[in-house]
């Protein structure tokens, strides 16, 4: 398939459409498909993470993730100001198993690197570990819920 362009696209979200589109995702698969309440899948960090967003060729959005920097990641990643906090990573149903998480992931830490961030913390739910290990994350401290589902703590050091 060399020279076939990629079945999608991943970009830093601009604009009222491409926010649209990323809590479009959310609300599928995590109100939709994992019964989050709404009320508590979007939050005062909407407004000031940084997000990204998959596109399909044809402009449907396939998946989407945010990260949290300066003050607003401190909760999350015990106050250092140099780890960015990844999170609200979600795919739909369709588009899984295409590479579009992974994309997801490697854009906000192309992102979190522009920013000059060290590292990357996130809050796994436990069947996806095996997905961010494969990404280099670490998993650190003892399992926790998180919207009533079981989480772990995760790390990657990001380098150049």
């Amino acid at each position: 398939m060399t020279g076939s362009p990629a079945p999608y696209t991943t970009r830093v979200a601009v604009g009222e459409q491409d926010l649209a589109a990323c809590f479009l995702v959310r609300k599928d698969v995590f109100v939709g498909e994992q019964d989050v309440p709404e009320e508590i899948e979007y939050d005062e960090y909407d407004a000031v993470a940084l997000h990204v967003v998959a596109f399909a060729a044809d402009g449907v959005p396939l998946g989407t993730g945010r990260l949290l920097h300066g003050p607003a990641a401190a909760a999350r990643t015990g106050g250092d100001p140099a780890v960015g906090s990844l999170g609200r990573l979600a795919v739909t149903k369709a588009a899984r198993g295409l590479g579009v998480g992974a994309a997801l992931v490697r854009a906000i830490e192309d992102a979190a690197r522009e920013l000059g961030l060290a590292a990357v913390d996130l809050h796994a739910q436990t069947h996806a570990l095996g997905f961010y290990e494969r990404l280099g994350y670490e998993a650190y401290g003892p399992e926790f819920p998180d919207a009533g589902m079981p989480h772990r703590a995760m790390r990657r050091a990001l380098r150049g």
